[in-house]
């Protein structure tokens, strides 16, 4: 196998084993394994595995853990009012994945991530009249997608949304390479200001890749992160497991072993 399969299959198995449930499934076993020895500790073992694991599948979990993350805050009213006059500027939507074959379009199609970034771009861009990038190709672990994310989020971004990408780029593989690949192409267009779109638990360490490639090209970043929560803590389904819950978990800790490695 060639490095970039390795690679894709060391971070694949990487991330079964970091990401829930396996870790409290792995520390439940452990306390069963202490418990039918008569150990100490195996109660409290087991018994934190199943909290964890409840807690794992719930929205409050995954909005204190945004906090705890400090991410950035959604574009306000007046930030976007304010960008209508100004020139030089451009929406880019990060890549979140896509489907190399739906059924039902009998086709590839966006994963529900790429399509909440794609929309909320081109909300962005009929508001600001700035033109609509778009930044994803291959990813590491897409060993079965056979066509960039660029190219299938182009022609939904045309036939869907009637708002033909002006740019869009293929090559990428991860973050870093979004914005190493992205931000040369952007500048040499002529662009001074970019609005940066992904979700909220992906932005900072978007905004970290981000940052470090516009500084030599005077190009300014702006954060417009989506999937924020307004509470999401108070209520009591905030605190019982949902689909929706486990996912954003899930994201977060991606994205928070993500930044330690500095992917």
């Amino acid at each position: 196998m060639n490095l970039a399969v390795d690679y894709a299959l060391f971070k694949t198995l990487l991330l079964v084993a970091l990401l829930p449930p396996v870790p409290m499934l792995l520390l439940a076993g452990w306390g069963g394994w202490r418990l039918k020895r008569q150990r100490r500790g195996g109660g409290w073992l087991l018994g934190a595995a199943l909290v964890l694991a409840w807690l794992s599948t719930t929205t409050a979990a995954g909005e204190l853990l945004s906090r705890a993350s400090r991410l950035p805050k959604a574009l306000s009213a007046a930030q976007i009012d304010a960008m209508r006059g100004r020139v030089h500027g451009a929406v880019l939507v990060l890549g979140g994945g896509v489907h190399g074959h739906v059924p039902e379009y009998d086709g590839p199609a966006p994963m529900r991530l790429t399509a909440e970034r794609l929309a909320y771009g081109v909300w962005l861009a009929r508001r600001t009249s700035w033109p609509l990038a778009y930044s994803g190709g291959i990813g590491w672990t897409a060993t079965r997608l056979r066509r960039p994310e660029a190219e299938v989020v182009a022609r939904v971004a045309a036939e869907d949304y009637q708002l033909p990408l002006r740019w869009q780029e293929s090559r990428s593989r991860d973050t870093r390479e979004n914005a190493s690949h992205t931000l040369p192409m952007l500048a040499a267009a002529g662009v001074k200001e970019v609005v940066l779109v992904t979700d909220d638990a992906h932005m900072r360490r978007a905004l970290r890749a981000f940052e470090t490639e516009a500084a030599p090209l005077g190009l300014r970043i702006v954060a417009a992160p989506i999937g924020l929560e307004d509470d999401g803590v108070s209520g009591l389904t905030d605190w019982c497991p949902s689909v929706e819950g486990f996912a954003r978990v899930r994201n977060l800790v991606y994205e928070t072993l993500a930044w330690w490695a500095g992917r």
